[in-house]
């Protein structure tokens, strides 16, 4: 009896545990704006999703969407030009932005149709969004949009004004703007990389079409179908200024339609499936997904598909706090995109057909160069299920194309930074141990991903010099560290999976990071093909130094001085030892720019490290190995406070994709993946009193930390299950095993 009455107390307490609504602490405007120093941006957008869903619905405040905001909405502007359904998250570069609805109220004229400025303003206090829910109110014609979203539908919701016109405006040409030599001129006019579209009437309630479209991910093919509530009824279509009247099906570059509903009814609801694949899979994903005309059914929907999500972890602390971390979370969880249909069919690199496993999805959009450091570790710790299908689809890249993704958009490779950074990911996958995957494809797609030459992996001169010299390669400093740091992942999987050569080989390249080491400066440092350092060198400079080809990527010499996560000890040993290489790190934290030097990836400044670009990212766990971990603690508690609120410019630079989320995340809890392609964790310093993950296998794990406040930021023991942990250490399969991390806390170090 006692034993039944235990079990009903403790389901209770943990009923009572998930009773709290996580998504009311998630304020989807977090990272949308600029602060008035221009510091802080995100490049987020507060428009409805699902988690890892194909569909991002959100207005645009420019007419023609350019790099600042990448995303394209921008809270510091109060113009919306339309509506559309996928977006990219946080990233410094700019695509997708499709298949554009716009309600509005006065009638439409051929002229202003070929314009395709239908633009309205709006204000904050008439604006609003929650996980899977944003709704604003059009100023001028005073119609209110509400829409949410499934995993391949945006859902629109319009209340109009009484007696006025009713009409929506399907735009196939708003996209996003890269250049003067990235759009075509039709008929005088600019349009997007558009190189073929589709509008069709199917009946009096349903549109269908397509484009394909040029842009970072150089060619997409995105098809929709919508359907409204109500009939239309009248039609104009139009390619540029070409009218084709009330025409059934039109084809072009600059399709846009003017759909007219009579006005017995305020409100008009419509529903927009896409399909990256075909016509079928978007009439297919519509089918399985678009089935009620309950709007608030939907929204619904997508609230309990975020709350899910957001449940894996508890964390308790004030609103201000939980806020922060339940919108990293989030934003952790809105990229990657899932890219087949439901009926499993997707496009391989081939641009050929293909169909996942009954059950799996295949997903796309890895900004991998960011992501690899953070938000894929934390995939692989509270969704391991999930991480599995992203290794199996980043498996799947490398058999159609030979290696695997660099930066992964619509199922495609745009080679956006350097390295191989899908290779720390499968590391890690297979490191830990998770389920679903092909450890033996995953090491081979590994290992031939470091053997073919691709766009900035050279291996031949890599296998020549054991360096990248930087006569012969651009960004050579940044490529050869981490490239080193890749070839460690490979030779610890190798290792782990009895391939002894291959572990010897890639162990010895992994070393190759020393070879441009330059002693008599204590910088690693750009050098020619005949060993030659080169010269002038400016530590501190971003630029070419004046020599062709900038050496680093996005970052200075004392940026990319500590990317050496595979090997921190023998980083620490070329400065001479612990007492050099603090000096050194110290000198890091502390160095101000000088005078005119300026980066547009770095902000968020402590001295020379930049949490807004991510190659810092883990500088601030180095001095748990050089036996100071007291600084560790004292400059996460730096960094989490200093760079992160609760307000639309929350963020220190651009999310990208999560990373500067999920860096937070872990950082809050209290520990770090400081090598991302290992299985464990580095030590630092929790900001919350309790946190309790809530693992895939039913298992909790539990870090708390009661003396925990403002001031007591340092760690003076810490233990495992009562057990001590001394080397400051915590590896996933402690994790997964359950248990509590506790914490004692103090505001001296």
């Amino acid at each position: 009896m006692k034993k039944i009455l235990f079990i009903a107390i403790s389901l209770m307490a943990s009923v009572a545990l998930h009773a709290e609504d996580h998504t009311k602490f998630v304020n989807p405007f977090i990272g949308t704006q600029t602060d008035e120093t221009g510091a802080l941006s995100g490049s987020t957008f507060p428009g409805a999703c699902v988690p890892l869903g194909l569909i991002q619905l959100c207005p645009e405040h420019e007419q023609y969407v350019t790099w600042d905001p990448c995303c394209g909405y921008d809270y510091n502007k109060n113009r919306i030009y339309g509506f559309t359904h996928t977006h990219l998250s946080g990233t410094g570069c700019t695509d997708l932005i499709d298949i554009s609805l716009m309600p509005v109220t006065e009638p439409i004229t051929k002229e202003q149709l070929a314009k395709g400025d239908f633009s309205q303003t709006m204000n904050h206090e008439d604006e609003g969004a929650t996980p899977g829910y944003y709704w604003v109110k059009l100023q001028e014609n005073g119609v209110k949009v509400e829409t949410s979203a499934t995993e391949h539908a945006g859902i629109h919701y319009y209340t109009f004004p009484q007696n006025g016109k009713q009409q929506v405006v399907v735009d196939l040409d708003r996209s996003t703007y890269r250049g003067d030599d990235a759009y075509y001129v039709v008929e005088g006019q600019r349009t997007y990389q558009v190189l073929m579209s589709q509008l069709r009437v199917v009946d009096d309630h349903t549109l269908e079409g397509y484009r394909v479209i040029t842009g970072w991910a150089k060619v997409r093919k995105v098809y929709f179908r919508a359907e409204f509530s109500r009939p239309f009824a009248e039609t104009l279509m139009m390619d540029g200024k070409r009218s084709v009247g009330d025409g059934k099906v039109i084809n072009g570059k600059m399709l846009r339609a003017a759909l007219s509903f009579d006005n017995k009814k305020q409100d008009l609801m419509v529903k927009v499936a896409l399909s990256a694949v075909d016509y079928d899979g978007a009439r297919k994903n519509f089918a399985a997904e678009c089935k009620s005309w309950d709007f608030a059914a939907y929204r619904q929907m997508a609230h309990d598909k975020w709350e899910k999500a957001l449940s894996k972890i508890d964390v308790e602390g004030n609103d201000v706090d939980k806020t922060i971390f339940y919108t990293g979370l989030y934003h952790t969880m809105i990229q990657p995109n899932v890219m087949s249909d439901v009926d499993g069919r997707y496009i391989d690199t081939n641009f050929e057909t293909k169909r996942m496993p009954a059950g799996k999805k295949y997903y796309s959009t890895f900004s991998l160069w960011d992501t690899f450091r953070a938000a894929h570790p934390l995939y692989n710790l509270i969704s391991p299920s999930i991480a599995a299908d992203f290794v199996n689809a980043m498996v799947l890249h490398q058999q159609t194309y030979g290696y695997l993704p660099i930066w992964d958009l619509w199922g495609q490779d745009n080679y956006c930074m350097i390295g191989n950074h899908a290779i720390p990911v499968l590391s890690r996958a297979i490191l830990t141990d998770i389920q679903g995957i092909d450890k033996e494809a995953a090491y081979k797609a590994m290992k031939e991903s470091s053997m073919i030459i691709h766009r900035n992996s050279p291996f031949d001169l890599w296998e020549k010099y054991g360096y990248m010299p930087s006569n012969l390669q651009p960004q050579s400093v940044s490529i050869t560290l981490e490239m080193a740091f890749n070839d460690w992942c490979v030779a610890r999987v190798a290792e782990v999976l009895g391939h002894k050569e291959d572990a010897e080989h890639f162990y010895k390249r992994a070393q190759n990071y020393r070879n441009m080491f330059d002693a008599s400066i204590g910088f690693f440092a750009p050098k020619d093909d005949k060993g030659n350092w080169m010269r002038p060198f400016d530590p501190l400079s971003y630029s070419s130094n004046g020599f062709d080809g900038e050496p680093f990527t996005e970052g200075n010499a004392w940026q990319y001085m500590w990317f050496v996560p595979q090997d921190p000890e023998g980083l620490i040993s070329l400065f001479g030892g612990k007492k050099g290489f603090i000096e050194k790190l110290n000198e890091n934290f502390t160095l101000e720019a000088m005078p005119g030097e300026h980066n547009e990836n770095a902000s968020g400044f402590i001295g020379q490290y930049a949490h807004g670009n991510e190659p810092s990212h883990h500088t601030t766990y180095l001095y748990n190995f050089a036996g100071q971990p007291w600084r560790t603690q004292e400059l996460v508690n730096e960094v989490r406070t200093k760079f992160y609120n609760d307000k639309a410019y929350g963020y220190a630079g651009n999310d990208d994709c999560g990373q500067m989320s999920a860096w937070y995340i872990f950082s809050s809890m209290g520990f770090y993946p400081f090598n991302a392609g290992a299985d464990d964790f580095q030590i630092g310093s929790p900001h919350f009193q309790k946190s309790v993950i809530h693992l895939e296998n039913g298992k909790t794990f539990t870090i708390l930390a009661p003396r925990k406040s403002d001031k007591a930021i340092y760690v003076k023991s810490v233990k495992l299950n009562g057990k001590p942990i001394t080397d400051l250490r915590l590896t996933q399969q402690q994790i997964m095993e359950g248990g509590t991390l506790e914490f004692v806390m103090s505001p001296r170090h």
